[in-house]
């Protein structure tokens, strides 16, 4: 293992906050505690080994250091923890919260990453694809990369930006949380390739194409309307401008087919930063298929999979469904908005009667267990959509201090902490890594 892929070894005092009783963790001591420097203080527990293996470098391992497993919470702390989706950005927009102390809303901050190990949740910089009719998507979203670096600024102990996987590692050694960016929707393009290195250079290090709409980039997989029947020929363009560039392309949202004419143009592998298995979702177009998981992995990307309980289960998303189609019909009868409270009381109404069905741990597994059983270990990671999909994330992984039961449901089933620490971060991080190398040789 690198040393770069290790946590800092925390030697930690516990409180509780008061606001919203979550367990707090501090940091003591730095990375150097954990591979014995001299002149380090050692763990009391871990001092009588560490002086024989000083004294006998060749020496084997006993069988119980050697058999020793970790915890699911120690795991978490080992491995650098990246989500390539957390909607806290959007989120605070919305209402504003100061989320390097605990917050009463949302399911991000400081505390609650640090007690579920998280190092690089990657903030997204969601455009609504409202804005591709009204105009206003470019200034959005710098808006919102100016509010993530207004975070790091006001709590640079806590928080760091990061550029590349090197800064990732970098502030993991040093107990820093990074936050990385990518845009969700690639609206804010406006068609010019000079705005793709703009946000490259504001942070920006991948692009969902397009979101819930079709827009000048790609079709949706959301909307009926295919006027592009995939990527449009600015999309294509684009498409080996990222990879030149070094930003990741982000498959989640588009169509079927504009995944496909991706996958075509693309020298690089890319990554679908918040989806999960259409085989357990039939016909929602959302998720992925089994066959564009196997392109995926064939050209070397990674799945990282969503958390909401649509995304993961049939009787939720069907429940959605009736649902949604259940509010609209109100909304026409009634002529009000979505957001009046009238419709808020029948949302309420309704789901006392029929409560949502929410998935679970072992709904999220499977997911995980049907991706590896396709193509493998090393093309699927975590891109849980905290803070993007509301009220629907499944039984035990309600927010970002969740990720050790996570971390315990895979090595319930069997997965060995290399698997583990791959689905964490490394297969996200391989990816990463080729594209930012591949950009390097195209200058």
């Amino acid at each position: 293992m690198l040393l770069s892929q290790l946590k800092p070894l925390v030697f930690k005092t516990s409180q509780f906050d008061s606001k919203s009783s979550r367990r707090v963790v501090k940091p003591i001591l730095s990375l150097v505690a954990l591979i014995g420097l001299a002149g380090c203080q050692e763990q009391k527990e871990a001092s009588v080994a560490e002086d024989k293996l000083k004294a006998k470098p060749t020496q084997v391992l006993s069988e119980q250091v050697k058999t020793k497993k970790l915890t699911a919470s120690e795991i978490a702390k080992k491995y650098i923890i990246a989500d390539t989706h957390i909607d806290v950005p959007y989120r605070l927009e919305e209402k504003f919260e100061d989320i390097s102390q605990a917050t009463e809303g949302g399911d991000f901050d400081y505390q609650r990453a640090v007690a579920g190990g998280l190092d690089a949740p990657f903030m997204s910089i969601y455009i609504p694809a409202s804005l591709q009719e009204t105009g206003g998507s470019k200034e959005l979203a710098d808006k919102l990369i100016d509010m993530v670096e207004g975070i790091v600024k006001k709590a640079p102990q806590k928080y760091a930006l990061a550029y590349s996987t090197a800064e990732v590692e970098s502030n993991f050694e040093k107990g820093i949380i990074s936050l990385p960016m990518g845009l969700e929707n690639g609206s804010p393009i406006e068609g010019k390739l000079e705005n793709l290195q703009h946000f490259y250079q504001r942070g920006i290090r991948y692009i969902t194409l397009a979101h819930s709409k079709a827009n000048h980039i790609s079709d949706s997989s959301y909307d009926e309307s295919r006027p592009a029947k995939g990527l449009t020929e600015f999309g294509k363009k684009l498409v080996t401008a990222m990879n030149n560039t070094g930003v990741m392309i982000d498959v989640s949202h588009i169509s079927d087919e504009a995944f496909y004419q991706v996958m075509e143009i693309s020298k690089v592998p890319v990554i679908a930063s918040h989806s999960s298995a259409r085989h357990f979702t039939p016909g929602f177009e959302r998720n992925m298929s089994d066959d564009m998981i196997r392109l995926l992995a064939k050209n070397g990307g990674v799945i990282q999979i969503n958390f909401g309980s649509t995304f993961i289960s049939k009787p939720a998303l069907e429940h959605w469904n009736v649902f949604k189609a259940a509010r609209e019909d109100f909304m026409k009868k009634n002529k009000v908005e979505q957001s009046s409270e009238q419709v808020k009381k029948f949302t309420s109404d309704y789901l006392a009667e029929k409560p949502f069905p929410y998935a679970g741990l072992s709904d999220v597994l499977d997911h995980f267990d049907h991706v590896v059983k396709l193509v493998g270990i090393d093309y699927v990671g975590v891109g849980s959509d905290y803070d993007g999909v509301g009220d629907s994330l499944p039984v035990d992984l309600k927010d970002v201090s969740s990720y050790p039961n996570l971390i315990q449901g895979l090595m319930d089933r069997g997965y060995s902490e290399a698997d583990i620490a791959k689905i964490l971060s490394g297969n996200l991080m391989r990816v990463w890594k080729q594209v930012e190398d591949y950009a390097e040789k195209q200058k």
